[in-house]
């Protein structure tokens, strides 16, 4: 089996374990999912989205938070961890999209790489959900799964994983597929516990199931 086969098979299988998988991040509007995909960093989705309720009570809107100090808002953040870099990138994020793009996310990767603390994971995690376009969210579930399931093998950076997905996922499966990743990361294929390969709905393609 090739790896673009591979890929096919294994996407297949997850739309059938997993077929409502989506993001975990709770948001109503484009830009409050950039401020919680910061704040993940290091932090579950979970806390993320009850802190991030305290926040825009405070303050509702971009104009609100780009008006606030970054000491402000590293006060409501702190519980996410690493809140001043987080909260100095959330400020700065903001102001850029009032004072640069009237209000509004961009919608391509060469823009959304400008705004201050957005990567190419963050960026293709809007693209993918807010604009329905090719996406591939090369988080920590993604990078794991990948390597065990054989799509890749022994690679570890962000920018290469997703180099190489981009070469066998279809790019109208690439967001979805990651997104099934993810769960299938937290229920089976877990990081900090043994892989639970007896239950895994990949078990008979995947690489580290075989072993």
């Amino acid at each position: 089996m090739t790896k673009k086969e591979l890929a096919l098979e294994a996407i297949r299988l997850l739309k059938i374990e997993y077929p409502d998988s989506g993001c975990s991040l709770e948001y109503e509007e484009p830009w409050k999912l950039l401020v919680s995909v910061r704040l993940a960093a290091q932090c579950t989705d979970a806390r993320v989205n009850v802190v991030v309720q305290d926040l825009y009570a405070k303050y509702p809107d971009i104009n609100s938070l780009a008006e606030a100090g970054a000491e402000e808002i590293e006060k409501i953040v702190r519980p996410c961890g690493l809140g001043k870099s987080k909260a100095k990138d959330i400020h700065a994020c903001m102001v850029m999209l009032r004072d640069v793009y009237d209000g509004h996310v961009p919608d391509t990767m060469e823009e959304l790489l400008k705004l201050p603390g957005v990567g190419r994971k963050s960026a293709n995690l809007v693209l993918g959900d807010i604009y329905g376009k090719p996406a591939i969210v090369t988080d920590t579930h993604c990078i794991r799964l990948s390597n065990r399931i054989g799509l890749v093998k022994g690679i570890t950076e962000p920018g290469k994983v997703e180099k190489e997905l981009w070469k066998i996922i279809p790019p109208e499966e690439g967001n979805a597929f990651c997104h099934r990743l993810v769960d299938h990361g937290r229920a089976v294929c877990t990081a900090r516990t043994k892989p639970y390969c007896d239950k895994c709905c990949l078990n008979d393609i995947c690489k580290k199931c075989g072993v």
